[in-house]
């Protein structure tokens, strides 16, 4: 069997920069801003004239990174800002925080709130959902020491 290993994972939206601002406030760093378009694009996505602006984030001291693109040519698709969990798709993306109640106090001052409330799983985690920019819901879990 081929080896696999977790590369990254991609989120579409209509403004970039109010997407990588709020991700920057949660730590991760920019790595690399580009427009990308041709046969590679156009071949890999399906649609044929495609033209895309992504930029490449990455946690402090991670591996895995996370890509947001905007679209320039075809116009964007409207998704379901207001998408609850159950919403077949993808529909979160989860980062482990040192302190949650600190992060979402931060994220809250920017307007960004919780779905629901913080929940603790058995002891070990505290999570909470938050609605991003474009209804990106964001996971934040805090590993409760014992």
């Amino acid at each position: 069997m081929t080896r696999i290993r977790f590369d990254h994972v991609g989120i579409t939206v209509a403004d970039l920069d109010a997407a990588l601002a709020f991700f920057e406030k949660l730590g991760l760093e920019a790595e690399g801003r580009t427009f990308v378009e041709g046969e590679f694009l156009d071949t890999v996505i399906g649609i044929p004239d495609s033209e895309t602006e992504i930029v490449m984030l990455r946690p402090p001291g991670g591996e895995t990174t996370l890509e947001l693109s905007t679209f320039v040519r075809p116009d964007h698709q409207p998704g379901s800002p207001a998408a609850m969990a159950t919403e077949l798709g993808l529909r979160n993306v989860c980062f482990e925080v040192d302190d949650l109640q600190a992060t979402l106090d931060e994220l809250a001052a920017d307007g960004f709130g919780l779905v629901g409330g913080v929940g603790r799983y058995e002891d070990v985690w505290l999570m909470a959902y938050v609605r991003g920019p474009e209804g990106i819901i964001v996971s934040l879990a805090q590993r409760q020491r014992r």
